[in-house]
């Protein structure tokens, strides 16, 4: 059975929230601050976080840097869940890593359906075998990309980006694909956030970057 770990403060919408999940056939945690959450996830390590950003003692944003730092959990999938629905907040939030993002008030099929997509999309896709493009090197398992035995540092997007492109090599990437896998859901700005990330990815890959390419009004291949 999959399991979900819940952390927010507001106790109703929580209640809410495990007893819908729990009927669709998942396994349930709840906790309403971040400091009962780092304690259980020592202990256990779920299949998807559903994470508040105004909690009690600490900023939902900074626990997913936290999530997002520690190779032990970090490709966790993350769905983010705030009363904020600013764009300034979604794309701040997608590009620290966040896989999708849900606004209040939501309804509970949408809670379900947006669990399950996620679920699906990064079920069993986690690669562990090392993937390689000429002189890029990426360990999936360690989160570690390396270019002509130099490591590279590459946020969160940046990276599962890369590990995408290489896993399908010499096959061209449509951007909706790329946004729907990478990204999860679609949002005013979007073609700007895919073609800024594929920039700051090649100039951090340097002469590597051009294996990054282009495809004109389509998308981009890894080759």
């Amino acid at each position: 059975m999959e399991q979900i770990y819940i952390v927010e403060d507001d106790k109703n919408i929580l209640e809410i929230e495990m007893y819908a999940l729990r009927s669709a056939g998942y396994e349930v945690n709840g906790f309403e601050r971040a400091s009962e959450f780092y304690e259980k996830i020592k202990l256990d390590t779920p299949n998807l976080i559903l994470l508040d950003i105004m909690l009690p003692d600490e900023d939902g944003l900074h626990v997913l840097k936290k999530i997002r730092e520690d190779s032990r959990i970090a490709s966790l999938p993350v769905i983010m869940v705030t009363a904020k629905s600013s764009e300034i907040d979604t794309v701040k939030g997608l590009d620290m890593g966040a896989d999708d993002y849900i606004t209040k008030p939501f309804g509970i099929m949408e809670l379900i359906s947006r669990v399950k997509a996620l679920l699906r999309r990064t079920g069993g896709s986690k690669e562990k075998q090392k993937l390689e493009l000429a002189e890029i090197i990426l360990e999936p398992d360690k989160r570690l990309c390396m270019v002509e035995g130099k490591q590279i540092e590459l946020t969160f997007k940046e990276y599962e980006l890369l590990v995408f492109l290489l896993h399908n090599a010499g096959i061209v990437m449509k951007r909706d694909v790329l946004m729907d896998r990478i990204w999860g859901i679609d949002f005013e700005g979007e073609s700007r956030t895919l073609d800024m990330h594929i920039k700051t990815l090649r100039k951090k890959l340097g002469n590597a970057g051009n294996h990054i390419q282009t495809v004109r009004n389509v998308g981009y291949i890894a080759k």
